[in-house]
């Protein structure tokens, strides 16, 4: 009976320890699922655009966007006002 008892316990520790890997592991799979460069609004406000002109287009959540248009890598998108191209937020 207390071997049967310690074979229970070992077994509920080793799935314990399992459940920080899969969280893990479902973190890289959200991250590699991120979406890469600008959104297709930023791209649309900067057609027939130079780097430097000043549009605005609307964000996620339906709101005016005021942005500078830029190049990243190889095409035109707008950056919002305050923004680091990449989409950092400035130091």
């Amino acid at each position: 009976m207390n071997e049967s008892r310690m074979m229970k316990v070992a077994c509920v520790l080793m799935l314990i320890s399992l459940v920080p890997m899969t969280v893990f592991a479902a973190g890289d799979s959200q991250r590699s699922g991120k979406r890469q460069g600008p959104p297709a609004e930023a791209i649309a406000a900067c057609v027939d655009k130079e780097a430097g002109d000043s549009v605005e287009f609307s964000g996620r959540r339906g709101e005016t966007v005021k942005a500078t248009c830029q190049e990243h890598n190889g095409q035109m998108a707008a950056v919002p006002e305050g923004m680091r191209r990449g989409g950092g937020r400035p130091d």
